[in-house]
């Protein structure tokens, strides 16, 4: 168990290297992963239940704790990233498959990294956790209605059927996953140390087959798509900051929030994509899912860095003896 312990910890610390190397070669050789996309909801499903045996009701304690600043995450990031995915598509023109496929990932529930991100960048990571927590029980609600809203006038949106698939491998696995930690903790938590590796595997596996299938798209306008997802993420972490910033929240709340709203669970997107629109609308989420996994880790490592400047961080070097950090699954 502690070698399959080690393999899912390497598996998770170099998770850039897995989708960079398979998105690669999936590039170059797309027959051998297009047989994976029948199976990317499974594949979704089997993430998101490893999210829930993360999750405990001490999670869930935090919104009762901070109303204000967990209401604040959610709304910020389920405003923030559509409004700003359909800004983009609207100013760069894209074309209608890669327009959805912008705004879909810009509806979608944060991304579980995001949490990571904030325990790396010291920021209030119990808020992070409660924010993404109550932004992916939302999102078969808020998900489907939004895309409907923004994206209807590109191509149809069966908001309903989207709002069946959202619930069966998002929040069913979620519910389960919560349910298995709670009346089996001890075996749990010994599972729950192997779904870094089973998380890399399924995720590196969706996004394989999406680059697979979209190959000449990707040829002939990855670069403009790329500049939009770019800009989407930047913006998403500078509007969230701000927000947090004019709502008064402490600095560690304040990096929280940004990372809750700029980071996207982008795995539904292509999910979402492959089953309602084509493997094409898939693409802008196979992109964000390694840009961000880039931005992310630069910017926790920036404010890592200066976690010791100013009366907060200060304060914390003041009181970091004795202080145990509770690592991030």
């Amino acid at each position: 168990m502690n070698v399959l312990n080690k393999i899912s910890d390497f598996a998770g610390k170099t998770f850039i290297i897995w989708i960079l190397l398979f998105g690669v070669i999936s590039f170059t050789a797309p027959q051998g992963f297009l047989w994976i996309k029948p199976y990317v909801s499974i594949l979704l499903g089997v993430v998101m239940f490893g999210m829930g045996m993360t999750l405990s009701i001490k999670d869930f304690q935090e919104v009762g704790r901070k109303p204000k600043s967990v209401l604040a995450g959610v709304a910020a990031h389920y405003v923030i990233m559509p409004g700003l995915a359909y800004l983009l598509v609207l100013i760069f023109k894209l074309p209608p498959e890669l327009a959805v496929g912008v705004i879909l990932v810009g509806c979608c529930p944060s991304g579980s990294a995001s949490n990571v991100m904030t325990f790396l960048a010291k920021g209030d990571t119990a808020l992070a956790v409660a924010v993404a927590s109550v932004s992916t029980l939302l999102a078969p609600l808020l998900t489907p209605a939004i895309i409907y809203l923004l994206a209807s006038s590109w191509i149809e949106v069966d908001a309903g059927k989207m709002f069946a698939d959202v619930m069966l491998v998002i929040l069913i696995p979620v519910i389960l996953g919560i349910l298995v930690q709670f009346f089996f903790k001890k075996q749990a938590e010994g599972a729950a140390k192997a779904m870094p590796l089973v998380s890399v595997v399924a995720i590196t596996a969706i996004l394989s087959t999406v680059i697979a299938a979209s190959r000449d798209l990707i040829v002939e306008s990855g670069w403009i798509v790329l500049l939009v997802v770019v800009l989407h993420n930047l913006a998403g972490f500078g509007l969230g900051f701000l927000a947090a910033r004019l709502l008064g929240l402490s600095f560690e709340a304040q990096k929280a929030i940004t990372f809750e709203v700029g980071m996207q669970n982008s795995g539904l997107g292509a999910s979402l994509a492959i089953s309602h629109f084509s493997p094409v609308a898939a693409v802008p989420s196979a992109i964000f899912s390694f840009w961000h996994n880039v931005s992310g880790p630069l910017l926790a490592s920036y404010w890592a860095g200066r976690a010791g400047d100013g009366p907060a961080g200060r304060g914390l070097q003041q009181q970091k003896k004795g202080i145990k950090t509770e690592e991030i699954g």
